[in-house]
This record gives C-alpha cells, sequence and structure tokens, in this order.
C-alpha cells in the first residue's frame, strides 16, 4: 500500500510504501503519543480514513526526508491524501475473493477490483510478497 500526496499543482504525486510493520519503534511509539490510539488501531483508522491517523503518517513520512518538520505544519486538503493499493494487493485480495463470494457478488466484485488492478500502481519491488497494511 502507499499514501500518496497529491497537491494541487504538483506535476507528480509523492508515494511512500506505507507497510505497518516495517515503521520504527520510535516513529511507532510517537504515532501513539499524538494519536492517542494503540498502533494496531492506528492502523486500522489509517485504512478507515480516519484524518488524525493519516495527518500522524503523513507526518512520519515527510519527517523522514525532512527532519526539522514539525507536526504543527502538516497541513493538508482531503482529497489531496490517498492510499492506493499496489497492483500485486489487488491481485491478492482478488484471490480472496474468490474464495469467499460466489454467483452475482462474485462477478460484481471482480468486475471492481479488475478495474483498480488496471488503473493500480505496479510495485515490482513486493511482487510474490504482498501484505496487507495491518498491524498483528
Amino acid at each position: 500500500m502507499y499514501l500518496v500526496l497529491k497537491r494541487e499543482g504538483d506535476a507528480e504525486p509523492t508515494r511512500w510504501r506505507y507497510n505497518p510493520k516495517k515503521l520504527m519503534s520510535v516513529e511507532r511509539e510517537d504515532i501513539e503519543r499524538r494519536t492517542g490510539r494503540n498502533f494496531s488501531a492506528f492502523t486500522q483508522d489509517v485504512l478507515q480514513g480516519n484524518s488524525l491517523c493519516r495527518r500522524a503518517l503523513l507526518f512520519t513520512y515527510l519527517r523522514r526526508d525532512h527532519p526539522k518538520t514539525r507536526f504543527e505544519d502538516v497541513d493538508f486538503a482531503w482529497d489531496e491524501l490517498s492510499l492506493e493499493y499496489s497492483r500485486q494487493e489487488l491481485q491478492k485480495m482478488r484471490e480472496g475473493v474468490m474464495e469467499s463470494l460466489h454467483g452475482d457478488e462474485l462477478a460484481a466484485t471482480l468486475r471492481q477490483v479488475d478495474q483498480q488492478i488496471e488503473d493500480a500502481y505496479d510495485d515490482t519491488e513486493t511482487e510474490g510478497k504482498a501484505q496487507l497494511p495491518i498491524a498483528e
């Protein structure tokens, strides 16, 4: 999964690979302090669209590139920040759907997932080892 920041006027979006299991302990602890959530709940809330959690995640990645970044300075319009699954993650989800759904529900879901796969970022570095972005 990728955290993608595309500000108005940017030619290309900034894309960070988001794998909660790869965040460093200092980063995880800082996220817990800033959001008031344990890290496992934070990862769920990021996926569900919690604004504070997404801001804390963006701050974490911005601070990696610019260490003097302050949390107070991190601001974004809702449509400028998104989470995107890679093509490989979507293909893994598609396999799960095929095992759990049937009939018309399966067909409709496959059409939707296949469309997302066509448009998704191809992450060749994680081919064969895509994982869903949830901390256990």
